[in-house]
């Protein structure tokens, strides 16, 4: 099927798989200087730096599983210690603390292996290891000169090598004061409590990145959960929330092992008891089933050898070491050959990092805590600068680095707000928003959706906290502020059903469904369901029922609103309805709209990867597309597509532009002239890949609909999940001591050969704002960098449920709300997601992410689209 466009539309030119050429500045906005949380390298190597690969292995035998990282590191730097002056000849060797050095000199010859022996004690047992080490290659960091100044068409994978070599010099000193992971470095100092065992640390991390002729190292604050070292019992009693140890034998349900299985699968542990010497390290399994008084096998007592018998583990310590267990009746740790451990005598080793997910306490807790003012921000990162002092540290020196203990100032500019307009009935006209914010007062929306006359209340809470005539008296108020809102609702008394959040929720959305009293040929249009808490849960479940069965729109609210309406509240509640029913609630003026797209037909595509939490490599990846479907960019439909896990490549990408491509011609009967591609979800070092495999579906895709058809294509990275801040001067920033919306940063700390930019959309509400970061892969088009910068900034006054500018520009933002939907649109499969933004978003890229066409870990699962229910699929059904 093809499409044709009206007589008034010119055919575009042709598109070619190219990055654009060379490095492009804005002009436009105020300027002024910014601080940067970057330290400029005022001295580095233009040499030869060596790459070895590292082989560390007992005295005897071998390791089943490399240790932890910081155990490897410990025994490196014992053999570094070692033979420092003797086999190494004085040279500095720095270790990844798997199976990659680096040296600033040959430590032996290209083909040969050196072999280092070193005696190592841990906690008071010694062991003797062996190290070989063997050239593997020849850094040139000279590379980095040439990249940095834009020649050569290097791209940034190519001087990856010499950037790792350098940061494991700058490591390998904050590791001797910080726990470290990675790039960052953690302290417990000014840590505090969260729940679960769990403990919150304040951190850094470092990472060298290449600028515009220059070389910086990026430090920024961190934080990050671990779990809190001590006794497991303890742990235990405050988890299942016990007042002490003798009250878990009520609270040892088959959920409550489950969960403290899972807690304690992976974890180090110290087996401390006075039958052994010292304590022993345990690395441990999962629980017994049974308490240890009925937890039983065989044993030999090795005073009457030849007559096995069969005890509990109770009675083995009792005969064994003379120690009556204290808690006979708890569950034993299972560890290696199966050998089970009391619990009681365990202890949390320190240290260890947390991975798994904080519940919604500890996200809260870890929220605020991470939550710093700017100038609070920028002042823990000079003190850390002038602790570690890194520029006159041996290490550092050895490998050629020098620096000073300041922070960058930067050029940035301050670009003008758009114009925002609301429905022509509004007291107030087109007005420029002052701080990146405004509210609705005396505003109504530009189109409202179709009028609601069929719809009804679920309440998923008990008529006892949540009485009817609460709910009815909220939603006179909410149809009050629909009307000074401008959408209309018809049905003034809808029908309000009770269901039950903790049994079948589907069955009381079916029931809210059949109350509604329908005409002929008519459907339900919307339920307001009422939640009683944020169990996410209970969200999914509605969530899912409403996409997959039953194809109706959803507005879910907590419970704790119904008492007391507010004003702004439910007019949020009717910006979200009216968009998801086809409403438009704000816009730019169109003449500014046609001024910045030259008059050309666009369509806005965005494009954003969620991956399988941890432990789930066996479930999907989804990625989300949405498309624009008028001219002006400010309404989307969405493609789900379900990939192999963890694959960051978007197959079927061909499939979802011809799906957008049709559905914007049918909606503006007009072919897009050009398309404008924000692609959310990946690393610097993936950007030639993804480009140039997706460009090409993308051209595949306008090709198949009609032959010739070739829009200019528009192609940028968006990256949100990185470590550059910046911080205003003076006087410069907005109240919350943050950046000014509008504010780019286009030059000195940015990506040397191409056009990329860091943009503050958003004016922050607390804390140390994140700029975005967008990277022009692609350009047909011939944007200058002023028009590609504040055409992004104008869009983001565009989000449909906002009184805001947002930090994302709206197609990536819809395409995350899209991402995160993805959960409950497959609840039923049991599939977690890790956050929209996925893990592998970051200036280098994620751990287990694969970027071809085959995943990470091999399963059954294929790419394929994810139908929605046909009565939503072209709608904003995930506002």
């Amino acid at each position: 099927m093809s499409f044709r466009p009206p007589p008034s539309l010119q055919q575009p030119g042709a598109a070619a798989v190219q990055a654009p050429g060379g490095k492009a500045y804005g002009t436009l906005g105020r300027r002024q200087k910014v601080y940067a949380n970057y330290v400029e390298i005022s001295k580095y190597p233009e040499r030869e730096i060596y790459q070895y690969d590292v082989v560390v292995k007992p005295e005897r035998g071998d390791f089943k599983k490399l240790p932890p990282p910081a155990y490897m590191r410990s025994v490196f730097d014992a053999a570094m210690g070692q033979h420092r002056q003797g086999k190494l000849k004085g040279i500095v060797m720095v270790y990844d603390s798997r199976k990659i050095a680096y040296a600033p000199q040959r430590v032996c010859g290209p083909k040969e292996t050196l072999e280092l022996e070193v005696g190592f004690n841990d906690d008071g047992r010694a062991e003797n290891y062996i190290i070989r080490l063997r050239e593997a290659a020849v850094v040139n960091t000279s590379i980095l000169t040439e990249f940095m100044a834009g020649r050569g068409n290097i791209n940034v994978s190519e001087v990856q090598s010499a950037l790792n070599a350098l940061d494991l010099a700058i490591g390998s000193v904050l590791h001797l004061e910080m726990v470290g992971f990675n790039r960052s470095f953690f302290t417990c100092e000014q840590s505090i409590s969260t729940s679960g065992g769990l403990e919150l640390w304040r951190g850094f991390s470092f990472s060298l990145r290449p600028g515009i002729d220059r070389l910086y190292l990026n430090v920024n604050t961190a934080v990050t959960a671990m779990y809190a070292p001590g006794s497991l019992l303890d742990t235990m009693t405050r988890i299942l929330g016990a007042r002490d140890p003798s009250q878990l034998r009520g609270k040892l349900t088959v959920q409550a092992l489950r969960e403290m299985s899972t807690f304690f699968r992976g974890l180090v542990l110290f087996l401390r008891h006075r039958g052994i010497q010292g304590r022993r390290k345990l690395a441990v399994r999962g629980t017994t089933t049974k308490g240890l008084d009925e937890e039983s096998f065989d044993w030999e007592d090795p005073s009457r050898p030849g007559n096995p018998e069969s005890i509990t583990v109770a009675q083995y310590y009792l005969r064994r070491y003379n120690i009556r267990l204290n808690y006979p009746f708890l569950p034993g740790l299972v560890g290696r050959k199966n050998s089970v451990f009391p619990i009681e005598f365990c202890e949390i080793a320190a240290n260890q990092r947390y991975r798994g997910h904080l519940d919604e306490k500890q996200t809260g807790d870890m929220v605020r805590f991470a939550c710093q003012h700017p100038s609070d921000n920028m002042g823990r990162i000079m003190e850390v600068l002038r602790q570690a002092n890194l520029g006159h540290q041996p290490v550092v020196q050895a490998f050629g680095l020098s620096m000073p203990n300041r922070l960058s100032e930067v050029e940035s500019r301050v670009v003008a707000a758009p114009t925002v307009a609301y429905g022509r009935a509004s007291r107030e006209g087109p007005f420029v928003p002052q701080g990146g914010a405004w509210n609705m007062r005396g505003r109504q929306v530009v189109s409202p959706g179709d009028e609601l006359n069929y719809w009804a209340v679920l309440v998923l809470a008990s008529r006892q906290h949540v009485r009817e005539a609460a709910v009815q008296g909220f939603v006179t108020a909410f149809i009050d502020s629909c009307r000074q809102t401008g959408y209309k609702i018809n049905e003034q008394r809808p029908p309000i059903v009770y269901g039950n959040a903790h049994a079948d929720v589907s069955r009381g959305m079916q029931q809210a469904c059949k109350s509604i009293r329908l005409r002929p040929n008519t459907s339900p249009q919307l339920l307001l369901v009422i939640l009683p808490s944020t169990n996410t849960q209970v969200y999914q479940a509605v969530k899912n029922c409403a996409y997959t069965t039953l194809g109706v729109h959803t507005q879910c609210m907590q419970a704790k609103h119904i008492v007391k309406p507010n004003a702004q509240y439910c007019a949020n509640l009717c910006l979200k309805i009216n968009a998801k029913l086809g409403g438009t609630n704000q816009s730019l003026p169109a003449p500014h709209m046609e001024a910045m797209l030259r008059k050309k037909a666009t369509l806005f595509l965005g494009c954003d990867v969620t991956h399988p939490a941890p432990g789930e490599q066996h479930k999907p990846s989804i990625a989300s597309v949405v498309g624009s479907t008028d001219f002006l960019g400010l309404r989307y439909a969405a493609t789900l597509i379900q990939l192999p896990s963890r694959q960051e490549m978007v197959d079927k990408m061909q499939e979802a532009i011809v799906r957008h491509l049709k559905l914007f011609f049918r909606k503006t009967n007009a072919k897009p002239q050009r398309i404008v591609f924000y692609r959310d979800g990946v690393s610097e070092t993936q950007f030639t890949q993804v480009r140039d495999r997706e460009l090409i579906e993308i051209q595949r895709a306008c090709a198949s609909v009609e032959a010739g058809y070739k829009p200019e294509i528009t192609f940028l990275a968006v990256l949100k999940r990185h470590n550059t801040r910046f911080f205003p001067m003076g006087r410069d920033g907005d109240r919350t001591g943050n950046c000014m919306p509008g504010t780019i940063v286009d030059r000195s700390v940015t990506m040397p050969g191409m056009t990329d930019f860091y943009l503050f959309a958003h004016a922050a509400i607390q804390g140390t704002s994140r700029p975005t970061h967008y990277y022009v892969l692609h350009d047909d088009a011939k944007f200058s960098a002023d028009a590609i910068q504040q055409l992004t900034y104008h869009l983001c006054y565009t989000y449909a449920i906002c009184t805001r500018s947002v930090s994302l520009v709206p197609p990536v933002y819809y395409a995350h709300r899209v991402a995160d939907r993805a959960r409950c649109h497959l609840v039923d499969m049991g599939v977690g997601f890790e956050e929209a933004t996925s893990s592998s978003s970051g200036h280098y890229g994620g751990v287990g992410v694969s970027i071809g066409g085959k995943p990470a870990v091999a399963g059954s699962v294929t790419a394929k689209v994810i139908k929605i229910n046909n009565s939503l699929d072209e709608s904003m059904y995930f506002m």
